[in-house]
């Protein structure tokens, strides 16, 4: 049995590893919504931020404003570095940038690596389809935020001015997607296809951003009756 001094540790680190899971599963996030989410006061919660930041585990960042910004300093959050990324993936990183660079460098370059995304971002998106397919037009990127967090990718929507963001807070490749940014183009052309418009992506993991971000704009019902009307007709 341990020691109280060996048992108060492992709360600790408990603790401290279920904060470091929230800013994982939900993005780069405030004081306040550390506590909130984890029912713990913020003097403790910052007290747990502190020790990850000496760790390297998270990082401090001023708070980004989507829109009109507020008067007043901007909210800090935190965010995991690269190095609590990797306390979290289990993949197989090394051998996975091998294999794509076996890829290119014997099966015709870029444009193989590009076929390999297609194709792996395809075989993945059955489920995906199934969940978009089975709810009304303005609930699907919910639930393909729902079908990717099955999938390890910790994703959420949230209202943007004139349509949504899809956010995904983690990305079980993001290290081999840094050398390989095919997989993150594959990616967002299967949501395009997925949601039937035109999407942006606005950030990824790879290139060293807190969360990948899609762009989705709002389809106007006047679009939709306009595409409806003109469907099979000849455009010329």
């Amino acid at each position: 049995m341990g020691t109280p001094q060996e048992e108060l540790a492992t709360g600790e680190r408990s603790t401290r590893n279920r904060v470091a899971r929230s800013i994982l599963d939900h993005g780069p996030s405030t004081v306040t919504e550390l506590a909130g989410r984890l029912g713990l006061t913020q003097a403790a919660v910052r007290r747990h931020l502190d020790a990850l930041v000496a760790d390297d585990v998270v990082e401090a960042r001023e708070q980004r404003v989507y829109g009109t910004r507020t008067r007043g300093r901007p909210a800090k959050v935190f965010a995991l570095t690269d190095c609590g990324r990797d306390a979290f993936d289990q993949s197989y990183d090394k051998l996975a940038a091998d294999a794509l660079r076996w890829i290119a460098e014997r099966e015709g370059g870029a444009e193989a690596v590009a076929a390999f995304a297609r194709a792996r971002i395809a075989a993945q998106a059955g489920a995906y389809r199934k969940a978009i397919e089975s709810v009304s037009p303005d609930e699907r990127t919910e639930a393909l935020a729902k079908a990717l967090s099955v999938d390890g990718y910790a994703a959420t929507a949230r209202s943007a001015p004139v349509g949504e963001q899809l956010c995904q807070h983690h990305c079980p490749v993001a290290h081999v997607a840094e050398q390989f940014p095919q997989l993150c183009e594959a990616e967002t052309e299967i949501f395009a296809e997925l949601l039937g418009t035109h999407v942006q992506r606005l950030a990824t993991i790879a290139h060293g951003d807190g969360v990948c971000t899609t762009f989705i704009p709002k389809i106007s019902k006047t679009s939709d009756n306009a595409s409806a009307s003109t469907a099979g007709r000849n455009p010329a």
